[in-house]
């Protein structure tokens, strides 16, 4: 049975080899990296500088097809072009933050049918002989972000698909607590549930820390350890 330690040891092995990769990220709009940023880079856009520049890995493809709004079943209804056509090695989900919502016009769903849809997309996944990432949705300021209020039990549902399935998971969740003392981490959000720029910086290093992608010498990694920190103290 593959796990998440056999597809962390494939990935080093393909990251050392010659063959060009394909790298899929999806989600919704905190992966879609819109308006929140005000300019600044998306964390899948740092992911793309640390491959295609710091790693030299210049034939590799860096693809973000998140959307913005979207939920597990939007994906897996458009699986052949948000994932499967881009024929990927390496395919990253984080989402969960409009799947927990409760506001009227929402479909609700529980948090048994969601860890069932990243089942699903687990095993489509693997179908097409890529690898799968799963990251927990970011910490939110529940008390301004209506509807939301199931977002730590909807991260460790993707623990658990991540634990149950052996797939390579990297906690936001778990890590934008630890960066905001035990809450939200203030100086990394532009509103109640997406971050802005330092934010994604945040993203950036823990799923290139989850992954082990740290070039020799790396400019991008220290910056945007930098930006962080002063996010934190502002």
């Amino acid at each position: 049975m593959t796990s998440a330690a056999s597809d962390l040891a494939r990935l080093a092995a393909l990251l050392a080899g010659t063959q060009p990769l394909n790298w899929v990220i999806t989600g919704d709009s905190i992966t879609h990296g819109l308006v929140h940023t005000q300019g600044g880079r998306s964390y899948a856009e740092h992911l793309h500088e640390l491959i295609r520049g710091e790693l030299e890995r210049t034939r590799d493809i860096v693809v973000n097809s998140a959307i913005s709004g979207h939920r597990v079943p939007d994906i897996l209804g458009d699986f052949d072009r948000r994932v499967s056509s881009w024929r990927p090695h390496i395919v990253t989900l984080m989402i969960g933050t409009n799947d927990v919502s409760t506001l009227p016009g929402n479909p609700r769903v529980d948090a048994a049918e969601f860890r069932a849809s990243l089942g699903d997309f687990v095993a489509r996944v693997r179908e097409i002989d890529a690898i799968p990432v799963l990251q927990t949705p970011p910490a939110i300021d529940i008390p301004n972000a209506p509807g939301r209020e199931r977002i730590a039990e909807f991260s460790d549902a993707v623990r658990d698909a991540a634990t149950e399935d052996g797939v390579i998971l990297v906690d936001q969740y778990a890590r934008f607590i630890e960066l905001g003392g035990g809450g939200v981490p203030w100086g990394l959000m532009n509103d109640p549930f997406h971050p802005g720029a330092a934010g994604h910086a945040a993203l950036a290093l823990e799923l290139a820390a989850a992954l082990r992608i740290r070039p020799a010498a790396s400019r991008t990694l220290p910056l945007l350890e930098a930006q962080v920190a002063a996010a934190r103290l502002a």
